[in-house]
């Protein structure tokens, strides 16, 4: 099997080099870059698996890198960002972002969110709902319609009023949560555990803002709010 390739971009000399080596005896291929117009070009020359990326770095900063990655990729992308409370977090996630780390970090840590993300990825591509319970659909029941939102879970395509809707694997994931339980409310814990593949308590920052880039694509009152309890598809 092929080595998964990662792009890693830090200011940080010692952080860089560091993480790079931990990454590397957990068995990624990586590519390191100091500032953010290096990255964009080894991301344009090398096309990684995932893209690992520090909110601050000089010549382009991360959430701007992570924008321009999201304007000609899916591949995953993970933030890391100093403060935990920052609006940088927010930020990198509508920008594109599937998930951050907060620094200091531990290598364990980064190693399996590296890998939580990677599988859901694996999965978004492949079955309709990977390892979160579903079955396999027949082919009558693979089409799905909500309104004018219609979703192929077989050809993991999206159309609403007609028109292909370009989704990231973490959103459609997030899609076919709700729509394999249309009417049923989902907690942001509960999300975390499926799309995110938390075995731990995670930032429901990340649910929120995924929910909202969702919104914008398949239609702001398509997936209702229950204050206090979380999130349900209208059907």
């Amino acid at each position: 099997m092929a080595e998964t390739h990662v792009l890693f971009v830090e200011d940080d000399d010692v952080i860089r080099e560091a993480t790079q080596l931990a990454l590397e005896r957990d068995g990624f291929r990586v590519t390191a870059m100091p500032d953010g117009l290096q990255g964009l070009e080894a991301f344009r020359a090398n096309r990684p698996d995932i893209a690992l990326l520090d909110v601050m770095v000089p010549g382009l900063d991360g959430v701007s890198l992570c924008r321009r990655i999201r304007d000609e990729s899916t591949v995953p992308v993970i933030m890391l960002s100093a403060r935990a409370d920052s609006i940088d977090v927010v930020l990198g996630l509508e920008a594109g972002a599937d998930d951050y780390v907060t620094k200091p970090f531990d290598g364990a840590v980064l190693v399996a969110r590296i890998r939580a993300v990677l599988r859901r990825f694996g999965h978004a591509g492949g079955a309709a709902r990977g390892d979160s319970g579903a079955a396999s659909q027949d082919p009558q029941e693979a089409l799905l319609a909500f309104g004018d939102l219609e979703i192929d879970t077989e050809g993991m395509e999206v159309r609403k009023a007609g028109e292909p809707v370009a989704l990231t694997p973490t959103e459609m994931r997030l899609l076919l949560e709700f729509s394999s339980a249309p009417g049923t409310v989902l907690s942001r814990d509960k999300l975390l555990e499926r799309v995110w593949d938390y075995g731990w308590g995670g930032d429901t920052r990340v649910v929120d803002v995924h929910v909202q880039r969702l919104r914008t694509k398949i239609g702001q009152d398509r997936i209702e709010t229950v204050r206090g309890f979380g999130y349900k598809l209208k059907a």
